[in-house]
């Protein structure tokens, strides 16, 4: 209750002023006083807007009174909540502004230094292009028997258990108006994700939550049932995730609802374990075996996987895998090890698995490689906000993105940092009815809506000015970096891109495919035996 405790606190003096008042007169400023903040609170209880508010009724306003002060404390405000914030300042008011459709200009030029090391930015053409349509599509699966046209700007995976059921409504909702995908994330399917109709990628981790029996093992019937609602569209295989790779999940008892038990299929009230491997295979062969059956069992949409990229041997074990077995999968998701979590070991979050960029170039590479590229779709998930991270992410080799964090702050995220903690000020990452129902799912649907909708605006009008017409048509030579303070350089000739079918024609000269092509196995997510040699000589 400590969250009404201004509010309780403005009723306790309102009725202590008032017998004062009627003894001595100069007792009705306070009176006066009182019913100002009562008034306040009961508004804040009262409106929808402002989830803050409604679960703090009159505190929430020492932080909005602070942001009115002036400029600088309103962007301090609107950009960063806390010093430790794992998002930039710059980033966050973009998406603020974007969900608000507040009108997205800013005076006196740049907002980066142009000089510093690591500015990025996309060339422009004396020849600008005009694109009468923003809704750019992707499609996926065009030889199974329900393809699906994705939209290049999505909702990443996050599970209903990890958000409250009015998140998940409102994400859905925004998706829905939208026509963009809204991934369920591990936790299976949940009525929320069900009752507005949104698109859904249905993603199934170790835990084979919504699709497992008793004994927690992968259930093909209850697959089957789920998979054949219209709604889902395409099925994801979560290998890994970028945040904690190879680590698997836990969501904590307390946050085990019974509605979540009877959605993931779990016990309720113990810890919900996610393996850190899956049991239905555990071969590269056997991983698209299990694609090309999910793909049997959901009617013929298209199926994918997810993973995070750790050792290369092991994603090239898949890249032969495909090439021997000819399953190949619809799509693939890289999340880069800067993916965000609701909770994960600070040494997994800061260091384990490869960063978005070279994650998704390692894919993109050996896919091109083995001359698979143009069958198989790519998307990339790591920190993705603006329009320009999309147009650098589709450039790198990317064919649609996703976003997690950039959608949690168009719910109105503070990045409190307490979403493993059940107290999540703002009714997003909570099981806690006394918290998320303050959440107006309606309201923050249309903010859900207008993030993504002005954002895609935003990646149609850097194509028009680079002179473009799609955003499948950028390349890594449309975006340039400073990479000194004298030295520029486009993303082609920073990186190494392979032509296609070279690995089919021998090993190229590259670093990581030199080293670990040769002895990667499509048999065995084993490491080559050179360095297999090596560990059983340091291990003795």
């Amino acid at each position: 209750m400590y969250r009404y405790s201004a509010y309780i606190g403005s009723w306790v003096l309102l009725l202590a002023s008032l017998p004062l008042a009627l003894r001595w007169p100069g007792w009705w400023w306070g009176v006066g006083t009182a019913a100002a903040l009562v008034v306040l609170g009961s508004w804040d209880l009262l409106q929808t807007r402002s989830t803050l508010r409604r679960n703090y009724p009159i505190l929430a306003h020492f932080r909005y009174g602070l942001e009115s002060v002036g400029p600088e404390m309103r962007q301090y405000f609107i950009e960063s909540d806390t010093d430790a914030a794992p998002f930039s300042r710059q980033q966050r008011s973009l998406v603020y502004r974007r969900a608000k459709n507040v009108m997205d200009v800013v005076p006196f030029g740049t907002l980066q230094d142009a000089y510093a090391v690591d500015y990025e930015w996309i060339n422009h053409s004396l020849a600008p292009t005009r694109i009468d349509d923003h809704d750019f599509r992707v499609l996926v699966g065009p030889d199974t028997a329900q393809p699906y046209q994705a939209s290049v700007f999505n909702i990443s995976a996050m599970s209903f258990g990890s958000l409250s059921a009015n998140a998940i409504r409102a994400l859905n909702e925004g998706a829905r108006r939208g026509g963009f995908y809204h991934d369920t994330g591990e936790g299976s399917i949940s009525p929320y994700h069900l009752e507005n109709g949104g698109d859904l990628v249905w993603e199934i981790g170790s835990g084979y939550f919504g699709c497992r029996d008793a004994e927690g093992r992968f259930d093909p019937l209850r697959f089957a049932e789920q998979a054949s609602r219209p709604q889902v569209r395409m099925i994801e295989v979560k290998l890994s995730q970028g945040a904690k790779p190879g680590h698997g999940g836990v969501l904590p008892a307390a946050k085990v609802s019974a509605e979540i038990a009877v959605t993931r299929g779990v016990p309720m009230g113990v810890d919900c374990v996610s393996p850190a491997s899956h049991a239905a295979f555990d071969t590269p062969l056997g991983l698209l075996e299990f694609v090309a059956r999910l793909r049997e069992l959901s009617g013929g949409k298209p199926v994918g996987f997810k993973l995070a990229i750790g050792h290369p041997w092991e994603f090239f074990g898949i890249a032969k895998a495909m090439v021997e077995s000819g399953i190949l999968p619809d799509f693939i998701v890289v999340d880069g090890a800067e993916g965000g979590t609701g909770a994960a070991p600070a040494e997994f979050i800061d260091h384990i698995g490869l960063p978005m960029h070279e994650a998704l170039l390692l894919v993109h590479n050996t896919l091109v490689g083995v001359d698979l590229r143009d069958r198989v779709r790519v998307a990339a998930a790591g920190k993705i906000t603006s329009a320009f991270d999309i147009a650098r992410t589709l450039a790198m080799g990317a064919d649609w993105c996703n976003a997690g964090r950039g959608f949690m702050f168009a719910l109105g995220c503070i990045q409190s940092l307490s979403c493993h903690t059940d107290r999540c000020p703002t009714g997003i990452a909570t099981q806690d009815p006394r918290r998320w129902k303050n959440l107006d799912p309606a309201d923050k649907a249309t903010r859900v809506h207008q993030f993504h909708d002005n954002t895609v605006r935003a990646l149609r009008d850097l194509l028009c000015a680079a002179g473009l017409d799609h955003p499948s048509e950028l390349g890594p030579e449309h975006i340039l970096r400073r990479v000194s303070p004298v030295e520029i350089r486009s993303l082609a000739s920073l990186y190494r891109y392979l032509r296609p079918g070279e690995l089919l024609r021998g090993i190229p000269e590259h670093a990581v495919f030199r080293d670990f092509w040769a002895e990667a196995r499509s048999d065995a997510f084993a490491p080559p035996a050179r360095v297999d040699a090596l560990r059983r000589t340091k291990t003795g």
